[in-house]
């Protein structure tokens, strides 16, 4: 679902040139929720940015459902993310003039057709917010909005979301919640969840964790390999 080449990325800073990925190579497949982890400065989130579309990579290549993203037009760029990639940010990333069901219907009526209203409406009360569909983001709590953004990132059935410390905003009780919601509808919908994170308790929930440092990708493991070491550690 997702393949990286030779990934790289650089800016310029005066006179200095700053190398934040030096060459990463990656092959996620369908359904896998893969955890990105790292120190800050290790380059996690540009490289879920770049995945995203969101930025160019100075060298390198990424695939997205088969497609070369990084070769694409603005246009054409704009389609694929429409359609094929959902967003889960930090700081949830709101229209503010737009209640939540506005904002869960908004994705669907910009790249689709059809019943938009229900579609949202069903999303929203699966999430919990069956009676928060008329409040703009200022009536709802730091979680409600990630409910509601969780929700927009589902509406039109993504094959891949991505998510950047989707919790990170939110007290352990909320961030629980929010986390169990992500990787349920995960799971239903066999979407490919690529998560941003810090928090290793956070990462434990991934089939996968992937560590950067320095630009590089030092360890990838699987959830199969992780529980096999502890079950040979407690012998």
């Amino acid at each position: 679902m997702i393949e990286v080449r030779g990934l790289k990325k650089s800016i310029r800073n005066g006179a200095r040139r700053i190398e934040i990925l030096r060459g990463i190579d990656l092959t996620i497949p369908r359904g896998q929720f893969a955890a990105i982890m790292g120190a800050s400065g290790s380059g996690k989130s540009t490289l879920l940015g770049l995945l995203a579309g969101l930025d160019s990579p100075s060298e390198g290549e990424v695939m997205v459902d088969g497609i070369a993203i990084s070769r694409l037009e603005e246009n054409k760029l704009a389609e694929v993310r429409g359609s094929r990639i959902g967003f889960v940010f930090q700081s949830y990333q709101l229209i503010p003039t737009l209640t939540a069901l506005e904002n869960v219907m908004l994705p669907w009526e910009l790249n689709a057709r059809g019943d938009a209203r229900r579609k949202a409406q069903g999303l929203l009360e699966t999430v919990g917010l069956g009676d928060r569909l008329h409040h703009y983001p200022v009536q709802l709590s730091g979680g409600e909005q990630q409910r509601v953004a969780l929700a927009r990132a589902f509406v039109m059935e993504p094959p891949i979301v991505l998510a950047d410390e989707p919790t990170g905003n939110l007290d352990s009780k909320n961030g629980q919640h929010v986390l169990e919601l992500l990787t349920e509808r995960q799971r239903e919908s066999q979407t490919t969840l690529v998560m941003v994170t810090h928090d290793p308790q956070i990462a434990e929930h991934a089939d996968r964790r992937i560590h950067l440092r320095d630009g590089l990708v030092v360890a990838d493991e699987l959830r199969s390999t992780r529980e096999a070491a502890v079950a040979e550690g407690a012998r």
